[in-house]
């Protein structure tokens, strides 16, 4: 079953596909098992026909986009001899005509489906197939990023509780830590990010082994913690760039703000006072 928060991920790319391309109804829905998506997030609709309904793999223009994993198109729905007829009740309550489905697929499986439709029998461009398949993208990525997450998410919780005390253990604790804070930004979804950055935290607050009784009030922001994160694990100013998401530029900033705030003057100084301030693990 589709997770709460990913609908989030999924309003937020049709919202952005309907404004990008023009087209008047955009509509789109998650798999619930290996053949069946529900849909579930509609903008431009005008009748409820189309909410709730169920698409199973192979029926319908979304199924079949569904089935071969590639996107498709109809420019008459309802006379349409390339696909089956399931769903044209619902369709024909909301007058669609020219219709595109594209599926969200994510490590080679099918995890959802997009559409972007007209009320007219218009045959529609590259620009708006582009589209509609940019939106899908979208989707995919923030997808596997929750994915990612949620694994992260999984294998540091006993670390939290258990740390260790052999220094590849907690290597591998300040490694979770950063590759955590580094996904942060990526997650659409306010709820998960809140998990994430509470795990964070946990992380952070364990007993290493250098923190100390020096440990003080330091507060960086969260993009100064991301960076002295991965300063820690000896990524230059251009591999922690591009591991955030940043200019090398941005992150010399960071990297110079977090410094002086913590009294360093050298990169290792750095990591050292973070951690003693409790803001690394």
């Amino acid at each position: 079953m589709p997770e709460p928060g990913e609908a989030t991920e999924l309003r937020s790319a049709l919202l952005s596909l309907r404004r990008t391309s023009g087209l008047p109804v955009v509509f789109g829905g998650l798999l619930s098992d290996a053949r069946h998506a529900r849909i579930a997030e509609l903008s431009g609709a005008q009748t409820p026909a189309l909410r709730g309904l169920v698409i199973s793999a192979g029926s319908g223009l979304g199924g079949k986009a569904i089935a071969l994993s590639r996107p498709c198109a109809v420019t008459d729905y309802p006379s349409s001899r390339h696909i089956s007829h399931e769903y044209d009740t619902a369709v024909a309550a909301e007058g669609l005509r020219s219709v595109v489905a594209v599926p969200v697929v994510v490590r080679r499986t099918v995890r959802g489906v997009l559409y972007g439709a007209l009320r007219e029998p218009l045959t529609l461009g590259d620009r708006t197939f582009d589209a509609v398949a940019s939106s899908a993208r979208d989707v995919e990525q923030a997808l596997a990023v929750r994915d990612e997450v949620q694994h992260l998410l999984a294998s540091t919780r006993e670390r939290i509780t258990d740390p260790g005390t052999g220094p590849g253990t907690w290597e591998g604790v300040r490694e979770a830590h950063r590759e955590l804070r580094a996904l942060a930004p990526k997650i659409v979804d306010p709820v998960l990010r809140e998990e994430l950055l509470a795990v964070c935290g946990r992380l952070a607050s364990a007993a290493g082994p250098e923190r100390g009784p020096s440990a003080g009030p330091v507060r960086l922001a969260p993009r100064e913690v991301d960076v002295i994160a991965c300063v820690a694990s000896g990524a230059t100013n251009a591999a922690a760039a591009g591991r955030l998401g940043l200019r090398p530029e941005t992150v010399k900033s960071y990297l110079r703000s977090a410094m002086r705030k913590l009294g360093a003057h050298t990169r290792l100084e750095a990591v050292v006072a973070a951690r003693r301030a409790g803001l690394l693990p």
